[in-house]
């Protein structure tokens, strides 16, 4: 039972893990794809509208400075014909580069009418400023015509600059708006993710802190249970009193204890006056009876903490006793025999009176390291046959634990 709770407790946990972790996947999700559209629509401004402007730019400038420009140094006679040639040569060659560049880039169909139309008086005047500088004559230029046509290829450049501008401020316009969207669904997103991470886990926790409340109840139960077992081990069944098993633990510990504080150990060694005669005139039924009757004597008499009272076998029981001297034990060992007598179990079979009796053999000493382990149990057995000798209902007792 508590392997299976605790593998529920670990499933429970993994899931906790794996709802935790889909959950942080679907946020980075969002955010990639989320961040993949601030991309897209950065490019659209950047490259749809930033660098076809700087390119128109680039056109204009060309004509105004480089082919302007070196028109007039030849019509001032600041260089030669043949350089003025080559220079505007080079200059158109770069105008039609920066326009093929600038028609490749995407168009809307709005403009693609007007960026035709443009194309083809680009083309027409590059034509025209190539022818010139075929045949540069200086008699048959005229500024004039010469301005006007850049000029009028200014206005049309410029016309498409000022659309490139108004549609590059357009799209930021519409990014900084989805720009808010964005953030608003990935603030939502993460919201209700963290919101279910959140009550996900409060249910993992409550469902793992009740099967953890019914493991410690199983775990106290068991534990119970592992007492009672353990009790019923070093208990006799008919009379409760602790059994052999129990007295080899107690004697052997209770023994050291007194010889580490060198206090009074006492023990007593009884036995029931005739009682197989007992069984044999009353019966088994009876002489169990005798036997619990004798059982509550000891166990009402010897009521101390400290007091452990065993049957040790049969109609045989034994007591031990700390920090009791010689004249105490001895009062118990007599309190004991009265208060068995005084119960008045018939016990017709007997030689020692007409009532059930007992038979105590007492040895009490202070405890030293010398003390042999055996010797108590030795003297005590001793003492009882004894007390058996004098005519049993009564004890003996002695503080002789010399080795013999």
């Amino acid at each position: 039972m508590e392997f299976i709770e605790a593998l529920r407790l670990k499933s429970k946990l993994l899931l906790l893990f794996i709802l935790i972790t889909l959950g942080l996947v679907l946020v980075g999700v969002m955010g990639y794809s989320n961040t993949a559209s601030v991309k897209k629509n950065l490019d659209t401004i950047y490259f749809g509208s930033f660098v076809p402007v700087i390119e128109l730019n680039d056109i204009l400038q060309i004509y105004h400075g480089k082919i302007s420009n070196t028109i007039y140094k030849v019509k001032n006679s600041q260089i030669s014909e043949e350089l003025a040639s080559i220079q505007i040569k080079e200059a158109i060659t770069k105008i039609e580069f920066e326009w093929k560049n600038y028609e490749s880039h995407f168009k809307r169909d709005m403009e693609l009418q007007y960026v035709e139309y443009a194309a083809i008086e680009v083309q027409a005047i590059n034509g025209f400023f190539r022818k010139m500088a075929l045949d540069i004559a200086l008699d048959n230029l005229v500024m004039e015509s010469l301005e006007a046509r850049i000029e009028h290829i200014h206005n049309i450049i410029k016309k498409l600059i000022n659309y490139e501008v108004e549609l590059a401020k357009y799209e930021r316009k519409n990014f900084l708006s989805a720009y808010d969207k964005i953030i608003l669904n990935i603030g939502i997103i993460l919201s209700f993710t963290i919101i279910g991470v959140l009550l996900i886990s409060y249910y993992v926790f409550k469902s793992i802190q009740k099967d953890h409340t019914r493991l410690e109840i199983t775990t106290k139960k068991l534990q119970s249970a592992n007492k009672k077992l353990e009790n019923v081990s070093y208990t006799d069944v008919l009379t409760s009193l602790h059994n052999r098993r129990y007295f080899n633990f107690v004697y052997d510990r209770e023994l050291k204890r007194a010889k580490r504080t060198k206090s009074y150990i006492t023990f007593m060694m009884m036995d029931i006056d005739y009682f197989k005669q007992y069984n044999d005139t009353y019966g088994h039924i009876e002489g169990d009876f005798a036997l619990k009757s004798v059982a509550k004597v000891l166990k009402d008499t010897l009521k101390r903490p400290s007091d452990f009272v065993f049957r040790l076998g049969g109609e045989e029981f034994g007591a031990i006793l700390t920090d009791v001297d010689e004249s105490n034990s001895a009062m118990l060992a007599r309190e004991i025999c009265q208060n068995i007598k005084a119960r008045e179990i018939k016990h017709e079979s007997s030689k020692a009176g007409e009532f059930l009796t007992i038979s105590i053999g007492v040895v009490c000493c202070e405890a030293d390291e010398d003390l042999d382990e055996e010797i108590l149990m030795i003297r005590a057995d001793e003492m009882l046959y004894k007390a058996k000798e004098n005519g049993r209902d009564g004890y003996v007792i002695t503080t002789n634990v010399a080795k013999v």
